[in-house]
This record gives structure tokens, sequence and C-alpha cells, in this order.
């Protein structure tokens, strides 16, 4: 256990997610999403919901504000605009901590194909259809000029 980060932050994912550069994705799915066949990268989170783990990851990955569109959802078949109580769920959770960036949908193969080439998919034990999500990782912007430094920088050794 580590002080100040959610205990759903396993030691993969964590690995995982600082290993992600910018601009890398992450899937996080349901628990009948075929996550052997599509990931690159699996970690499973088994016996755990998809907006917990969300929550979770969102509390330390940074969005990529380099793009227009950063989050996407999974469609209802080929519904683009439907919003399953899950859809309504993911999209409050990102505007938690995203607040100026859309969830967009992506139907059927757009979804799949992005997984498939996501860095690393989280297989959840979410029951409910087309819980699914992608991040797509940003960066951490260094101090602006004048801002207190850290007490230790971690580049001089």
């Amino acid at each position: 256990m580590l002080k100040g980060l959610d205990p759903l932050l396993s030691p993969e994912l964590l690995f995982t997610l600082r290993a992600m550069g910018h601009g890398d994705e992450i899937a996080i799915v349901d628990g009948n999403y075929p996550g052997v066949e599509h990931a690159r990268r699996l970690i499973r989170l088994d016996g755990h919901r998809l907006i917990p783990v969300l929550n979770a990851v969102l509390s330390v990955l940074p969005i990529d504000d380099f793009v227009p569109e950063a989050i996407f959802r999974s469609t209802v078949k080929a519904e683009r605009d439907k919003l399953d109580p899950v859809h309504e769920e993911m999209i409050d959770c990102c505007a938690h901590h995203e607040p100026h960036r859309q969830v967009v949908p992506l139907i059927g193969q757009d979804f799949y194909g992005r997984v498939k080439a996501a860095h690393a998919l989280i297989q959840t034990s979410e029951p409910r259809l087309y819980a699914n999500i992608i991040l797509r990782k940003g960066v951490i912007y260094p101090k602006e000029a004048g801002a207190q430094a850290a007490e230790v920088d971690p580049f001089v050794y």
C-alpha cells in the first residue's frame, strides 16, 4: 500500500501507466470484452467494476491535451448517441477529472481497432454491456518559472 494512491492501482497497473508515453492509449473494458484476443498487454482486475477502476486510473493519468479527442467510449451496437447508464457514469467520472474533455463515442470496429492498437488493456469484471473506454495519455507540464521548486531535484544526483 502507498499513501495517496487508490488501492485499485496494482503494482502491474502502476508500472504500465508509468511506462506509457505521451499519446499512448489504455483501454478499460467490461468482463465480456475479448481482452485476451485484443490486448497487446493485458492487466486483469477481476472482482472490480469499471467505474472505480476508471476513477483510480484518472486519479494519476494525465489526459492528452495536444489533440481534440482523447477519451473514447464504446457504443450500444451501432447507436452512436445512445447512452446506457454505465456510459453516463463514465462521462460523469471523466468530467470530474477532466472537465474540459468530451467522451467521444466510437462504433464497433472503430473502437475495437483502437483497443487493439492500445498500449495496454485493463479487463474488469464489470457485468454491464458496452462498458468500455479508452484514455490517451498526456503530459505532466514542468512548473512555470517563478513557481516554487521541489525541495529535491530528481535530476540531480
